[in-house]
């Protein structure tokens, strides 16, 4: 799982959410809950917490089942954390390869026929920084 602050990064520079079953994400709500809940990762499922979708905008409504009382946070109060197969996938064609590395992956994209290698000791992080690089360029 990639870093909260990689995942601020990424939401900042302009990646777009389109929330989905099983994915994970954590309160961006700096000034309304304790700074604990904000470290607590929460998954999207139908049984638990769901993206409901209103021509207001998108929640993410709790059904209930958390362990504390908290109806609902608007989408842009939550943090994606997407996971190292969502971030493979936003490469699409400019992702190169993988390698295992002693300690560390690389990751290795080509933009524009430059090729870039982001190498991070989680494969998902490594992932996320040429996410990350390819965000900023295509802006």
């Amino acid at each position: 799982m990639i870093s909260r602050d990689l995942a601020l990064a990424l939401r900042d520079a302009g990646l777009v959410w389109h929330p989905e079953s099983g994915d994970r994400f954590q309160l961006d709500l700096p000034q309304q809950v304790e700074s604990e809940v904000e470290a607590d990762v929460f998954t999207l499922s139908e049984m638990t917490i769901e993206a409901r979708r209103y021509p207001t905008g998108t929640i993410l409504a709790f059904n209930g089942t958390t362990e504390w009382a908290l109806d609902s946070v608007a989408f842009a109060d939550a943090v994606w954390l997407p996971r190292e197969d969502q971030l493979r996938e936003l490469l699409r064609a400019t992702f190169r390869s993988l390698t295992r590395l002693d300690d560390a992956f690389e990751v290795e994209i080509e933009v524009a026929g430059e090729r870039r290698r982001f190498e991070h000791p989680d494969v998902a992080e490594a992932y996320g920084l040429a996410l990350l690089e390819l965000i900023g360029r295509s802006r």
